[in-house]
């Protein structure tokens, strides 16, 4: 049975996605409807979490703008992500980033991995 659940979403699944960890900043860019428009739209942020796996994976990404905290949960295989690009890597030591919600400003950043 996990074979055939298996084989069945394997064709839906993305197969170029970059490295992408908890920590590292990345830019998603969307697919966007708006009537019978469709455009791209960029969400720049760090990426906080990452959960679940295979056809059900999704990273939740945060970015401030304007002072005020924006999260969004992607689902990282799903045909309305156009891409995910890796802007810098981050050092981090845990899965999850939710202490970054209480922080602000500099506090809220997390250092570069080289």
């Amino acid at each position: 049975m996990a074979d055939l659940i298996k084989t069945l979403t394997e064709q839906y699944m993305k197969a170029a996605l970059p490295e992408m960890n908890v920590g590292d900043t990345v830019r998603v860019t969307v697919r966007v409807k708006e009537g019978n428009r469709e455009r791209t739209q960029a969400f720049e942020g760090t990426i906080i979490a990452k959960k679940h796996g295979g056809i059900n994976e999704t990273i939740t990404v945060r970015r401030i703008s304007y002072n005020v905290g924006c999260e969004k949960v992607f689902p990282v295989h799903s045909p309305t992500i156009v891409s995910v690009d890796t802007v810098r890597k981050g050092k981090v030591r845990r899965a999850k980033l939710y202490y970054l919600r209480d922080r602000v400003g500099k506090a809220a950043k997390v250092k570069e991995r080289l």
